[in-house]
């Protein structure tokens, strides 16, 4: 009987979880996240609702390993790359430098910080809690889970702004992960001391390093693939041995799990990888975790007890000023919108907020009602905060942008391509060192060419070069090219394209993920293509029957079969690369965000294509 019951019960908690988007996407409620959708349904099938739901062995086992998945996921969502990135300060439109994005972000966050603490003491002086150190990581917490979708769909994640509100939520999300550990070992009386924890970050950085050393091994990319699917096994592995000796030291199990995806984040996974780890973690055990969650959760005894009802307006209000305030720094290069706009998104919290609040319910330092109040608490800021942000962030128009290209050296290679991705998508600049007065006339009226007086890494870091989307590097000098290529790369140039002959330095950029392209490798492809294959030149070399690559970043075709594609028109699709894979495309092939599409058709309906599938539905209204 129980054994019937428990099945039971895991196939409502199932059906749910499967059936929650797809309403959501029926009632075009697309502004509420589907992790709060989620817990809202667990509210309606659980204590609060219908309660045709009983936790038991097997619910109790797989919403476990959701959260554990989920404070992995947590993790591998920090780009680490944020911090590295040191672009050329523009000029903003009032006048005004950029502020260094890291600095401003570190003095935002610890003004956070100080103000949840302020904010924690006036709780407890209320009597709404008594343990002000775990009020201060709820508040001072930012929902990366919120923010970085939010940000993405605005299209603002390479902008300053976007950067600095991005920081501030990664330096929130670890720090408070940091923090939320010691808070535990010093607060439970079952944990070890808190010097222990020094041997789990100990061994973080012995795997990082073993990690680091094996990613590149030939044996590893051979047994990427097929039926053994070798990294997906090792980071598994790596989840369950830090979430192991979490434990042992007396950790929670989500600190092994959390410092599992920053270790894999700064391994920098492919997006493959990357891409069956949130379908396995969004698409089967987290969405448990959250309708449980809901289940769990008994609304009206907390609208029985007055003073739990009047710490939910309380609360919103001490989140949002925890962030308003501080984050008004941004005042000095921002408009007041911009600024209060980026204040309510980084109000929102979920995931981390959850945490704390099952932890610190678990060691008896809140009761369960309180536990459901700050739950419910994160759920609403979920929903409200990226609503709020859209309408207040100042739109701008972005139809006609174009991919900013710079290309090094002029030369009868250079020019032309220059001058024919112009009339595109792109918006291309040459820089070429000083060249004769007789020639420069004649160029300047042809081509954007822009002098610099050397090609040294100093001159070029001055230059908007690696503010690139893609920086093309075809200098005379093949040694110059590789060595400003990895560069490049170090700046965090999405896409690096150097001219190599040497098939030693071609070897060498490849590991550093450079493209290469070689004059005398290109001929000789060119001439034995012509020779082989003459009618294949035709459509590379004819404009109107051209191959072009469109990636696909429009999350309204993510999931859509090419029978179901609704644009008609001069286009055919010819291939799509999908990770390490080569797709041949039929009708019922179904499409995947960032997949790389050939297609061929006439240059007007391809750039029309690609307009459309490059930028996301969601950024277009937007904007």
């Amino acid at each position: 009987m129980d054994q019937h019951v428990s099945v039971t019960s895991l196939l409502i908690v199932v059906t749910m979880a499967f059936l929650t988007p797809i309403l959501l996407h029926r009632l075009k409620l697309n502004a509420i996240p589907v992790v709060v959708a989620e817990i809202i349904v667990g509210l309606i099938i659980g204590k609060s609702g219908f309660n045709i739901v009983h936790e038991d062995m097997w619910l109790s086992t797989l919403s476990t390993l959701g959260f554990i998945f989920l404070m992995f996921l947590s993790g591998l969502e920090i780009d680490f790359t944020a911090f590295s990135r040191s672009k050329r300060r523009e000029t903003l439109p009032n006048g005004k430098k950029e502020p260094n994005s890291f600095v401003v972000s570190s003095v935002i966050f610890i003004g956070i910080f100080v103000l949840s603490l302020i904010l924690s003491y006036i709780f407890v002086k209320t009597g709404f809690i008594e343990n002000a150190f775990l009020m201060t990581l709820i508040i001072s917490t930012i929902s990366l889970g919120v923010v970085v979708p939010t940000l993405k769909e605005a299209h603002l994640m390479k902008t300053v702004i976007g950067q600095i509100i991005l920081l501030i939520a990664v330096i929130a999300d670890l720090a408070t992960m940091i923090l939320l550990a010691i808070f535990v070992s010093l607060n439970d009386s079952g944990s070890s001391n808190t010097w222990l924890l020094l041997i789990l970050f100990a061994a973080g950085v012995v795997l990082y390093f073993v990690g680091k050393r094996l990613k590149n091994r030939s044996f590893i990319k051979t047994l990427s693939t097929g039926t053994v699917q070798i990294g997906t096994r090792a980071v598994f592995t790596l989840i369950i041995v830090l979430v192991g000796l979490s434990e042992t030291v007396g950790a929670e199990n989500i600190l092994g799990a959390f410092l599992a995806g920053v270790l894999v984040s700064l391994l920098s996974p492919n997006q493959e990888l990357v891409h069956k780890l949130d379908s396995f973690g969004y698409g089967f055990l987290i969405p448990i975790f959250f309708v449980m969650v809901g289940v769990d959760l008994d609304i009206w005894s907390m609208f029985s007890d007055k003073k739990l009802l009047l710490l939910i307006p309380f609360l919103l209000i001490g989140l949002l000023l925890s962030k308003l305030i501080p984050v008004y720094l941004l005042k000095i290069w921002y408009d007041t919108k911009t600024v209060i706009a980026s204040s309510f998104l980084l109000t929102s919290t979920l995931s981390l907020v959850i945490a704390a609040a099952t932890i610190g319910e678990r060691i008896g330092v809140i009761t369960e009602q309180m536990k459901g109040t700050l739950i419910l608490v994160a759920v609403i800021t979920s929903i409200f905060t990226p609503i709020v942000f859209k309408k207040l962030f100042p739109r701008e128009e972005i139809i006609n942008k174009k991919i900013p290209v710079a290309i090094l050296g002029a030369n009868q290679i250079t020019l032309p391509i220059s001058r024919e991705l112009k009339s595109g998508l792109y918006e291309p600049i040459l820089y070429h060192t000083q060249i004769k007065k007789d020639e420069k006339q004649i160029a300047n009226s042809l081509f954007d060419i822009e002098e610099i007086p050397d090609y040294s890494f100093e001159t070029i870091e001055k230059t908007r070069v690696f503010d690139s989307e893609i920086v093309v590097l075809s200098t005379g000098d093949q040694e110059l090219n590789a060595s400003l290529a990895i560069k490049a790369k170090e700046k965090g140039v999405p896409r690096v394209i150097a001219r190599i002959e040497s098939p030693e330095l071609e070897q060498k950029l490849k590991e550093h993920d450079v493209e290469v392209f070689s004059s005398f490798m290109s001929t000789k492809v060119l001439l034995r293509a012509m020779i082989e294959s003459p009618h294949v030149i035709n459509i590379l070399t004819n404009q109107e029957t051209a191959l072009y690559e469109i990636v696909l970043k429009n999350e309204a075709f993510d999931g859509m079969s090419l029978r179901r594609f609704p644009f008609t028109g001069d286009v055919i699709f010819v291939r799509i690369f999908r990770g390490k894979d080569s797709i041949v495309p039929h009708g019922d092939t179904e499409l995947q965000l960032h997949d790389r599409l050939i297609v061929t058709g006439s240059k007007e309906y391809v750039d029309e294509l690609k307009n459309e599938l490059e930028f996301s539905e969601a950024s277009k209204r937007f904007y």
